[in-house]
């Protein structure tokens, strides 16, 4: 059996449908469960976290969670600049 397991269970994963630790006959399957999962919860939850599949160990693939940096520096980029994003750097692209 193949499991594919959450990193971590943010809130908006706790309040979805999915579960965690589920459980596959093929490796195929599971394989394609996670990516599928982590591309459906990249576009229906809040985008503060970006989800990835990943091989592990032995028989399981993990959903790892990162911290969105688009979301977090607010610029459409993900990299904070003071033109057109809203972020109040000293800095400019300026000459």
């Amino acid at each position: 059996m193949y499991t594919v397991q959450m990193q971590e269970e943010c809130s908006c994963f706790k309040k979805s449908e999915y579960t965690n630790n589920n459980t596959f006959k093929t490796q195929q399957e599971a394989y394609q469960y996670a990516n599928i999962v982590a591309e459906l919860m990249n576009e229906e939850f809040c985008s503060r976290h970006t989800f990835y599949t990943e091989r592990a160990d032995g028989d399981t693939f993990v959903i790892r969670v990162d911290i969105n940096a688009t979301s977090v520096s607010g610029c459409s980029t993900g990299v904070t600049c003071d033109v057109g994003c809203g972020s109040t750097d000293e800095w400019t692209l300026e000459p």
